[in-house]
């Protein structure tokens, strides 16, 4: 069994990134941009109603305050920063009928709490600050999963499967030679064997171990929407049974 999610809702004003309604009828969880890397009221309301009409849990997706940088760009952010950006994504699940059922960081502070201890307890004190029992997405091994777990929030495992491990069972740098995978096969056949073995190649061509409970596709690559079709298909045909973990 695995969860499929997507980075949804990251447009701003007139500009949209990702094709929302396209993936939301493939994935069974959307991680919502909350304002911050991307996201306005209007298009969090919109993907909020939308993700609810097909079912689809809500996930707020906090990051840092760096629209110009796509949340990309290192910085610091306080846990009162970071609840609020799940309580205005509720605001907008509830009107929808729906409430927000997870929390996961994104990009350039998704891969600080891997390793900084002092970020990923500000993460940690932000959704306990928002709702001491929401469960959050991170990587294995992480200080953030660890830190959430020794709080009492309940953790959930993720892998990509269109990104590259390093040895360390960390994502490859983007800017990294190959850090993001967009050959359709390759995707499928890496997103199976994440799912049914637990198990990843990494740049240097060594397996190794990846247990996750949910899969990332991301909503902004090319041929998003149809790479996510594929992938879910494959995994069905396999006898993965796709489903949401919150």
């Amino acid at each position: 069994m695995i969860d499929l999610n997507a980075d949804l809702g990251e447009g701003f004003g007139r500009w949209r990134l990702t094709d929302d309604a396209a993936l939301l009828s493939v994935v069974t969880s959307a991680n919502v941009a909350c304002g911050f890397h991307a996201g306005d009221p209007s298009t969090m309301r919109r993907v909020c109603a939308l993700a609810a009409e097909r079912g689809v849990r809500i996930g707020a997706q906090v990051s840092y305050r760096d629209l110009a940088g796509f949340g990309r760009r290192a910085m610091e952010v306080p846990a009162e920063e970071l609840a609020y950006q799940i309580g205005a994504l509720e605001v907008f699940a509830r009107a929808a009928g729906a409430r927000v059922a997870y929390v996961k960081p994104h990009g350039a502070l998704y891969n600080r709490v891997v390793h900084d201890g002092e970020q990923a307890a500000a993460v940690v004190e932000g959704v306990l600050l928002a709702d001491a029992a929401l469960p959050v997405l991170g990587l294995p091994g992480s200080r953030f999963l660890a830190a959430a777990a020794k709080a009492g929030l309940p953790t959930v495992t993720e892998a990509f499967g269109d990104r590259a491990y390093t040895e360390e069972g960390t994502l490859a740098p983007r800017g990294h030679e190959g850090a993001v995978l967009t050959e359709p096969d390759t995707v499928v056949e890496r997103s199976l064997g994440l799912a049914r073995e637990g198990e990843v190649t990494t740049l240097s061509g060594r397996r190794i171990p990846v247990r996750a409970r949910s899969l990332c596709l991301h909503g902004d690559t090319p041929g998003a929407v149809e790479l996510a079709r594929r992938v879910r298909a494959r995994l069905e045909e396999a006898g993965v049974r796709v489903e949401a973990f919150a």
